[in-house]
């Protein structure tokens, strides 16, 4: 069983400002350098090494090399998971006054974003209360349906029966951080919005997490879930 002195010391790799503000900057899913961390923190280089030499060391974070770059990435979908459900527990904060430019970024991130690697925003709500609706998902217990099955395999040409490595739940209902909503998660969730960036049905938003429908996305959701997404 996880010990006291384990629980307190994963609490304590979040309790600095910069390094949670590294983990959720990387809940966009993809790998930056520490240099490109470090403008997005406010600190030296120097400083933000430390503390990614410590997110390391926890398991929170992977390092890898690409010829002479080296980039860090969440560790897994299961770090994204517990950063998730963490900013899930406070209410969703205004952007400060006067910033014209963080307050269409935090309008941006509302209307729709990755969080880590699955839709989430108001997007990705729409999409999985619309899979609800069309018996896709069954609300109860969050599982998909044999409809919902059949529905992937003609959308992805994946069978989400057929066994998979690891330990990732195939959907998993996550309460979306600004629309206080469920949103879908899980391997299911992943493989959607794998599709939907493939297919420039979604695109992204400059660098960050905020991502946006396309008009060919519009389309495509409205004829295969009856949907539109304001």
């Amino acid at each position: 069983m996880i010990s006291a002195a384990d629980l307190a010391g994963l609490a304590a790799l979040l309790a600095d400002e910069t390094r949670a503000g590294i983990c959720l900057a990387l809940l966009d899913g993809r790998a930056w350098t520490a240099s490109e961390l470090a403008a997005h923190a406010g600190v030296a280089p120097s400083t933000a090494t430390g503390h990614l030499h410590r997110l390391v060391e926890g398991g929170l974070l992977v390092q890898r090399r690409q010829g002479r770059h080296r980039y860090v990435q969440l560790a897994d979908p299961s770090v994204a998971q517990l950063l998730e459900d963490l900013a899930a527990r406070f209410e969703p904060r205004p952007a400060r006054t006067g910033g014209l430019r963080a307050a269409t970024a935090s309008a941006a991130l509302r209307r729709g974003r990755t969080c880590y690697d699955h839709l989430a925003g108001r997007l990705g709500v729409t999409v999985t209360e619309a899979m609800i609706g069309r018996g896709l998902l069954d609300s109860v217990g969050f599982a998909l349906t044999p409809a919902g099955r059949s529905w992937l395999i003609e959308l992805l040409g994946w069978d989400p029966a057929q066994p998979r490595p690891g330990r990732r739940p195939l959907v998993r209902a996550c309460l979306d951080w600004t629309e206080r909503r469920e949103h879908l998660g899980g391997l299911v969730g992943a493989k959607l919005c794998e599709r939907l960036l493939g297919n420039g049905w979604v695109v992204r938003i400059g660098s960050g997490r905020a991502v946006r429908l396309t008009a060919a996305g519009d389309a495509a959701l409205r004829d295969r879930l009856g949907i539109t997404v304001g």
